[in-house]
């Protein structure tokens, strides 16, 4: 059955063990037929979720010179800043700015595969115009960093699998990645703030930053269903990964921002990506049959393309790189052109 509202998870109730089995529950339900929900008491202190929605904010305040020294296209590693209209998503491109950053990882060495460019340090606004920009985004990152981790041990165990079964698929220093993101009232884009298109790696946890709405996943029938923002929760997404590696068991929901209407202002969100080894081969993982039993019945009524197709591509890594390439041209153009010339061939 489609989905018609978007379920919340009180996370509080998978810490005590009296309360974790019905928890578990929940999860595995919103799991199988939504894979798109919130959760809430999560562990991170309200003040924190303030203080990077405000800084934030105050980043696209920055002169446009002081972001294009910051812009993405000055690295090979897609981390920075991307003005406005940049990035495309289902081949149209998307009416917002954003700043990407990473959890923190040296330049990778000569002999290191291709697509280890995506592990490379952030490149940072001035310290002088946001000085408490830096501190703040590196201890946000480090504790959601430990909260997509503990989240995955439990939606490992709401499908019947062992608490650590991901834990094979993560590096020692695992990377996990963060958008800043404006979506602007009004210009000549407005409308597709982002574009249909389903997330990557295993798990997303979007922060809300304003009251706007907006924020739409796709049920099964094809219909959209509002995601309005709930003070002090996430909206977790499951990505393509986690439907790659479960055998399609869990699986990846296509989501969308429509812009907000003129004369409301920007909405401003910030999601965070949990990442996977870019070293991963996705046929590595044997799905006992009574977890591949779970699997709901039906096609999906949308036209995201599926990235994971097994015999496709030889490592995680290779097809994420192409799907950056994809939505960032102007980085392929600069970096990457053999792979800016594959993509526009196919």
């Amino acid at each position: 059955m489609a989905f018609s509202k978007i379920p919340v998870l009180d996370l509080s109730l998978a810490r005590d063990e009296r309360t974790k089995p019905a928890f578990l529950k929940d999860l595995q339900d919103a799991v199988l037929h939504v894979g798109f929900f919130y959760i809430t008491n999560t562990g991170i202190d309200q003040v924190l979720f303030d203080q990077v929605c405000e800084e934030g904010i105050r980043f696209f305040d920055l002169p446009e010179e002081e972001k294009l020294a910051i812009e993405m296209k000055n690295a090979n590693s897609f981390l920075g800043y991307s003005r406005l209209g940049n990035e495309i998503t289902a081949s149209q491109a998307d009416w917002r700015e954003q700043y990407d950053l990473s959890t923190p990882h040296p330049v990778p060495t000569p002999e290191a595969p291709r697509y280890h460019c995506l592990l490379a340090p952030n490149q940072w606004p001035s310290p002088t115009l946001l000085p408490e920009f830096r501190p703040l985004f590196e201890t946000y990152l480090a504790q959601m960093s430990a909260l997509s981790t503990s989240f995955t041990s439990l939606l490992a165990e709401s499908i019947g699998l062992p608490a650590n079964a991901f834990d094979s698929f993560f590096d020692k220093s695992q990377q996990h990645k963060l958008k800043i993101v404006r979506y602007p009232d009004s210009g000549p884009g407005a409308g597709q703030g982002v574009g249909p298109h389903k997330d990557s790696m295993l798990t997303s946890y979007l922060l809300q930053a304003t009251p706007h709405r907006g924020l739409q996943a796709q049920n099964l029938a094809g219909d959209w269903i509002d995601c309005p923002p709930l003070r002090g929760s996430l909206v977790v997404a499951l990505g393509q990964g986690l439907e790659a590696l479960t055998s399609g068991v869990c699986r990846a929901t296509t989501h969308r921002v429509i812009s907000p209407l003129a004369g409301q202002g920007a909405r401003y969100s910030l999601p965070f990506f949990q990442g996977v080894s870019y070293d991963a081969k996705f046929e590595a993982m044997d799905v006992p049959e009574n977890v591949r039993k779970l699997k709901q019945a039906g096609e999906r009524r949308d036209d995201v393309e599926f990235t994971f197709v097994k015999g496709r591509w030889n490592h995680l890594g290779e097809a994420t790189l192409m799907n950056r390439v994809r939505s960032h041209p102007d980085v392929g153009e600069r970096w990457f052109p053999d792979l800016l010339a594959q993509n526009k061939a196919a």
